[in-house]
């Protein structure tokens, strides 16, 4: 077996057997890329099927030098994956990346931006350009459902129940979920989606899209991540912003004020509930409030 043989058979196996999004089949792959390559660059001829230990700690030493420990994590964490299939399709015995420790890294806890924030940003928004509602629908909806970019990218009109109050989500694995979607949120979506989205051209593959770009195609990651960077300048908001800074502040907003841990877990379409709990430690003060409200030595 060739690395680009066993590379390939991965990249199929990522996507029909486990679900996984392009975007991330494409993050695990280059990871084996990278392998591939310096194998190639230090003339080391060897299949994956018996490629050892020793070489791939040098590999991973000699790479590490370039990357922060978060980046080496995840590196090392592609590569058992891709040695875990080899053996679960009997190519392998053993998975050569099991002596190899991921460095120890610490949470990352997300940027959040305050409701004001929020706020100016979409103030931002120019409504009299061609552009302006979808922008303010984005923005509206990426706040208020806590969508990731890729859900927002695959929304349908189909996906929209507003009579029932719900939007239907496509997430990470193809896995669907019901959100529920407030009254201001359905109100920008549906003004868009009668105004400036019916007077503009409609591509034929993409008549079922809710966001189009001016072409009537589907929009893609990099224009709503230039949206989002594009307004947080004109707003001056001092933080780093991306399109899922407003997914965090969804859950730390929802947090704040009350909301139940498990109903956020379900909103946001996380598969453990540890992942949802990172809100805890962004926000302590709902900690605090959790003892004052329910510790039976509160009022002592």
């Amino acid at each position: 077996m060739t690395w680009n043989q066993a590379l390939a058979d991965y990249k199929t196996y990522l996507l029909l057997e486990r679900g996984l999004s392009e975007n991330s089949v494409l993050n695990y792959c280059l990871d084996i890329q990278k392998l591939i390559n310096y194998l190639q660059e230090n003339s080391i001829a060897i299949s994956p099927i018996k490629v050892s230990a020793e070489i791939l700690q040098q590999f991973i030493y000699e790479v590490a030098k370039s990357l922060n420990s978060r980046s080496q994590s995840r590196l090392i964490s592609g590569l058992k994956s891709f040695f875990n299939y080899l053996i679960f399709e009997e190519y392998r015995e053993h998975n050569p990346m099991e002596i190899i420790e991921s460095p120890k890294i610490g949470r990352k806890l997300p940027d959040v931006l305050s409701l004001a924030e929020i706020d100016k940003m979409i103030f931002q928004i120019d409504l009299t350009s061609a552009q302006g509602e979808r922008n303010r629908a984005i923005m509206e909806t990426l706040y208020g459902c806590g969508l990731r970019v890729s859900e927002l990218l695959d929304l349908k009109l189909s996906d929209l129940f507003f009579k029932e109050g719900f939007i239907k989500v496509t997430g990470k694995g193809d896995k669907q979920r019901f959100v529920p979607v407030s009254g201001i949120t359905e109100k920008y979506i549906t003004e868009y989606i009668d105004n400036s989205r019916a007077q503009g051209p409609i591509r034929p593959k993409s008549t079922d899209v809710v966001f189009l770009n001016r072409r009537g195609n589907s929009l893609t990651r990099a224009m709503i991540f230039t949206i989002v960077r594009n307004l947080g300048k004109q707003a001056n908001v001092q933080k780093k912003i991306s399109p899922h800074t407003f997914r965090h502040s969804f859950a730390t907003h929802l947090l704040e004020n009350g909301a139940d841990l498990r109903a956020i877990q379900l909103m946001l379409g996380h598969e453990s509930i540890t992942t949802t709990e990172i809100y805890m430690h962004v926000d302590k003060s709902q900690l605090k409030k959790v003892i004052n409200t329910f510790h039976p030595r509160s009022n002592y």
